[in-house]
């Protein structure tokens, strides 16, 4: 298992100096000033892996770009309107330069407008630490209420719509508008800049994209990308939704191990894998990251290492951000099922018999507190998350 780092870019609070002292030396970036549907040119991807690779100078430690997140699908790849075409013909460019700098691992999402959803940012739990929160009934709240979503209340059950119209006129204003924020933040590039007259523009160009309508997309865009992805040696890996199950009225077709199943199936090139993110798929309890590892751990390029506590077993439901090693997800079992996969791939001579790996996500801890880092992304927090699953991983490579 190969140790990396989420990096956004020379702005990141948390520096490449910093990584280097936690001791991965992959780097998860991307070129997050590129809109989404735009040709990452050869310029474009060497000026980030430039700023990585000259980091060697007052570093002193040899960190490379191994893993893409994200090269995102624009909007309209996956409603197949406007611009579409143009967009994949962009996208297969930018796999080709980003294979002519030697990155291989492209990691990307099918969601519809909404890359993660949270309620809360800094939610505080009992030892003074934070983290990220999703309340079911704040988000219900925001929905039916703030944004006035046509239907909305027909998505839940009537009592769960009564608790929220309680809940809502509970909420002071700064309450209501601390929540849109959240909400907003989970769009691309939007949270300082969307309003909801923007989320509900954005959500009418969803009104007749069924569940099969976005899952026939998405086979068409794999269908056009993998195969250029496979001659160039690169491997793709969806991330799953986030959280896995519908929102807002938007079809979710990355929830389950059935919904992988269904896509790997139809396009069986080992360019066309999985993200798997124990985080997002643990928070639907149907979903045993252990059998799905092993059924479908060949096409697994990539590993995002989180753990979440659920509230309830329903779906949808509430929950927050656990310690690596805690919430409902069995770490331990994880990753031996990782080890096992990895054994079986140098038994087969498969090149890529090393996964790449970042602990994602982490409380904010001890100085975390003070450092303004993207929302999931303290410096400690993940280190604390990286030394735990470090420690896990040396004992049962020992015991291997």
């Amino acid at each position: 298992m190969k140790e990396t780092w989420r990096w956004f870019g020379p702005d990141d609070p948390v520096s490449l100096q910093d990584i280097a002292q936690a001791g991965a030396t992959g780097i998860v970036t991307a070129l997050h000033h590129l809109p989404a549907g735009a040709i990452w040119s050869e310029r474009e991807i060497s000026l980030r892996n430039r700023e990585i690779l000259l980091s060697k100078s007052y570093i002193n430690v040899d960190l490379k770009w191994s893993v893409v997140e994200s090269l995102p699908v624009s909007e309209d790849i996956k409603r197949q309107s406007g611009d579409w075409r143009t967009h994949i013909k962009n996208y297969c460019i930018s796999l080709e330069n980003l294979a002519a700098a030697g990155i291989s691992t492209i990691c990307y999402n099918f969601m519809p407008i909404l890359d993660w959803t949270r309620t809360d940012l800094e939610w505080k739990l009992p030892n003074g630490a934070t983290c990220m929160r999703f309340d079911l009934i704040d988000f219900i709240a925001f929905d039916m209420f703030i944004l006035n979503r046509n239907g909305a209340c027909n998505d839940y059950s009537e009592d769960l719509n009564l608790e929220a119209k309680k809940r809502f006129e509970g909420m002071s204003k700064e309450t209501k508008e601390n929540l849109t924020s959240n909400i907003v933040s989970g769009l691309p590039g939007a949270a300082a800049k969307f309003s909801l007259k923007d989320v509900k523009l954005h959500l009418k160009k969803y009104e007749n994209i069924t569940e099969r309508i976005l899952r026939t997309n998405f086979v068409s865009f794999l269908k056009e990308v993998a195969p250029v992805a496979h001659e160039l040696g690169l491997r793709l890996c969806c991330h799953p939704d986030d959280p896995p199950f519908p929102l807002l009225g938007l079809p979710r077709i990355m929830s389950t191990e059935k919904d992988y199943k269904i896509i790997m199936d139809e396009i069986p090139l080992k360019s066309n894998g999985i993200t798997l993110c124990s985080g997002s798929l643990g928070v639907r309890a149907e979903n045993n990251l252990i059998k799905m590892m092993s059924r479908l751990g060949d096409r697994v390029h990539f590993l995002h290492l989180r753990n979440v506590k659920r509230e309830s077993d329903m779906v949808p439901n509430s929950f927050y951000e656990e310690e690596h090693l805690k919430g409902n997800t069995d770490m331990v079992s994880l990753i031996r099922a990782i080890l096992e996969e990895e054994k079986r791939r140098r038994k087969n001579k498969r090149e890529d018999w090393s996964i790449p790996f970042r602990p994602d996500h982490g409380h904010n801890i001890l100085d975390d507190l003070k450092r303004k880092s993207k929302p999931g992304y303290p410096a400690i927090g993940r280190l604390k998350g990286l030394a735990e699953l470090r420690g896990i991983l040396t004992a049962l490579s020992n015991s291997l």
